[in-house]
């Protein structure tokens, strides 16, 4: 009995959190949420995803690149922004494989001054996302690889909640097929 009581536990937990993922995300697709922004230094809040992270880094043997400068201010509400910058780095870490001996995650933070944009990628060696299902990982629910367990599997709100948070901000998010993985990306505003 202690067993299945744990199993439901632990099934009425997940299934809360979801309930609150989809609450959020419909108050972000219809306008409903306030943002409170601010100027922070986005270098900061990805080390800390990163170190949040290092457990499954570790355990899946994922070398993580990040070279940046120390400071780079951005504008916008660093809780949402954080939710962003995990949903890519945890789908990064899901699907990172072993290219030419390497299984990597690199996060790069580019400045554009002519836009006042700063654009934060995450790439990861591995397998590219079929032309057909770029338009689709964006909705939700979506998963392009369904045979996954359900620990690794994620709930498919992830990316739905990046595209409502950005469209939210007006600012471009996106993936890129590479020779050797997948790039997601997104801007946000200098000031």
């Amino acid at each position: 009995r202690k067993f299945y009581a744990e199993v439901i536990l632990d099934e009425s937990n997940k299934m809360d959190a979801l309930v609150k993922q989809l609450l959020e995300l419909m108050k972000l697709e219809y306008g409903k949420r306030e943002f409170r922004n601010e100027k922070f230094n986005i270098v900061e809040l990805i080390n800390e995803v990163i170190r949040k992270c290092k457990v499954m880094l570790d355990d899946r043997k994922i070398d993580i690149k990040f070279e940046h400068e120390p400071e780079v201010q951005v504008f916008a509400d660093s809780f949402y922004i954080e939710q962003v910058v995990t949903n890519y780095f945890t789908n990064a870490i899901k699907h990172a494989k072993e290219v030419n001996g390497i299984r990597q995650i690199e996060v790069k933070i580019t400045n554009n001054e002519e836009t006042k944009k700063v654009r934060v990628s995450v790439f990861n060696t591995g397998d590219n996302i079929s032309e057909n299902a770029i338009s689709k990982i964006w909705g939700r629910f979506y998963k392009e690889d369904t045979s996954r367990n359900r620990e690794d599997g994620g709930t498919g709100i992830g990316l739905a909640l990046v595209k409502a948070i950005m469209t939210n901000y007006k600012n471009d998010y996106g993936v890129v097929n590479k020779e050797n993985g997948v790039e997601f990306y997104f801007e946000l505003d200098k000031e």
